[in-house]
């Protein structure tokens, strides 16, 4: 095989997933001399990038002697599509800085949604004056990226000034559209996208289904989330899979609809996975229905035994309900698989520089300071009434060491960072890779309360603005 095919051939194994192959053709490439050819070694990152093998992707990476801008940019979206922003925004200025390479469009549909990731609305906007100094404002993928920033930095006027600049014959602009109103729970606002959508004769993709259905779970719209359901199989002839049939689990479940869930989930013509039993057990966490929750966590453990994620989520409907018991029989089963929690952390942009925070990080140029306003918001909340939720604590700790790891939570510091370096009263924009936990929105509502500040949030879920005490979410996410 020469570079051509061998290059040729590694797409295909990362669409058969099938990381042994690709392993596999690395080594004929390293035998037969050809690692070092660019078409071979492009594709080499672009392959271990998409199988989240970023170790991997690094060393071919840092062996060229020579890279092109295609080798920048398949870095760049590796380390993007696995929600590591930072690195990847690390990569860009790497690249800048090499003053050899010029971004191409590729570059901006790389780095934009990165910036987008980590809120970076200052940097994402000087990338923004770029685009419109080469042209390519007008570029689909640009524009569609640059609508998706806005949107998720929660800027929605600006995205939606955007939206309407961009080409929308495809269904690609208007599925981020559709998307970044859905996160901020403006589900109205979503289907009248696609109303307009459907006008324009637009054809919607499962892509367009997933966002609608989501919008529509995190507003409650119970009938109107059923009416999408049916639509994209009778009149579009596309078939769920199972993100659309988890966004219909999670609106029942949220709507307090938990027999109708469970019989959706035994209605299905697959095997429900993690995601499924996950979003009926989140929905069993809020409406305190710990016998079906059991049985939920029975059936997910069968499927997926390895993500801590869910013992947390577990854990955490035993505590909401007071079964203690339960909570120590969780913490003990997840540490005796050996699990550790994905490591949180937090993004706030002040002065246009970004700054990450992660859970338990005292490595910030400002540590002392940050922990001593912790401290004081801390006793303050305490004293209108907040009171540690220690059910979200999986260690098996005394209870001053509980309240410790919740106060270093990864958003408490990015807020505390916040709040002693930007006026007084003014707003914070926190951006976080994980669900926020359940302390931490208490904690969040009572200290946009005593700060007189707005405080917004966006977890992986959906964007939490919190003021004067309350969050937009209704306290249920």
């Amino acid at each position: 095989m020469d570079a051509i095919t061998v290059a040729s051939t590694l797409p295909a194994c990362v669409q058969m997933n099938d990381v042994v192959g690709g392993k596999l053709m690395h080594l004929y490439a390293v035998k037969h001399g050809l690692e070092l050819n660019l078409f071979v070694s492009n594709a080499l990152i672009d392959m271990y990038g998409k199988f989240g093998r970023l170790e991997y992707a690094r060393a071919v990476f840092e062996g060229l002697p020579i890279k092109d801008v295609v080798t920048w940019n398949s870095l760049i979206t590796g380390y993007a599509q696995n929600g590591l922003a930072n690195e990847a925004s690390n990569i860009f200025h790497m690249m800048e800085e090499s003053k050899d390479i010029s971004p191409s469009q590729g570059t901006w549909v790389s780095i934009l949604p990165a910036y987008s990731q980590l809120g970076a609305l200052g940097q994402g906007m000087l990338i923004h004056a770029r685009v419109i100094k080469d042209s390519m404002w007008s570029d689909i993928y640009v524009g569609t990226c640059l609508v998706d920033l806005y949107g998720k930095c929660g800027r929605l006027d600006d995205a939606v000034s955007l939206f309407d600049e961009v080409p929308r014959q495809s269904s690609v602009p208007w599925n981020a559209i559709i998307s970044c109103h859905g996160v901020h729970g403006h589900g109205e606002r979503a289907l009248e996208f696609f109303r307009e959508m459907l006008d324009g004769e637009v054809k919607p993709d499962h892509v367009t289904f997933v966002s609608l259905l989501s919008a529509c779970s995190h507003s409650g719209l119970v009938s109107d989330g059923e009416w999408c359901f049916c639509l994209m199989q009778e009149n579009f002839g596309i078939k769920p899979i199972l993100k659309h049939y988890g966004c219909m689990v999670d609106l029942y479940g949220r709507a307090g609809l938990l027999d109708v869930a469970f019989e959706f989930i035994k209605s299905m013509p697959m095997k429900p996975d993690g995601s499924i039993w996950g979003a009926l057990i989140s929905a069993c966490r809020i409406h305190r229905n710990v016998e079906l929750g059991k049985y939920a966590s029975d059936r997910l453990f069968e499927v997926d035994s390895e993500n801590v994620g869910y013992y947390v989520l577990l854990s955490n409907m035993y505590a909401n309900a007071g079964k203690w018991e339960g909570v120590n029989d969780v913490r003990s089963l997840a540490r005796g698989m050996g699990l550790k929690k994905t490591p949180g952390w937090s993004s706030i942009e002040v002065d246009k520089k970004v700054n990450v925070f992660y859970t338990g990080n005292q490595t910030h140029t400002q540590c002392n300071e940050i922990y001593k306003e912790l401290k004081e918001l801390c006793e303050k909340i305490k004293a209108k009434g907040y009171v540690p939720d220690f059910g979200f604590v999986l260690q098996d700790v005394e209870d001053d060491e509980k309240e410790h790891i919740l106060m270093s939570h990864s958003e408490r510091l990015a807020i505390a960072y916040g709040i002693i370096s930007t006026p007084p009263k003014s707003s914070l924009r926190i951006f976080k890779n994980l669900r926020v936990c359940g302390d931490c929105h208490s904690a969040i509502k009572c200290i946009s309360d005593i700060t007189g500040r707005e405080i917004v949030v966006r977890d992986s879920n959906r964007f939490h603005h919190f003021k004067d005490g309350s969050c937009s979410c209704g306290d249920y996410w």
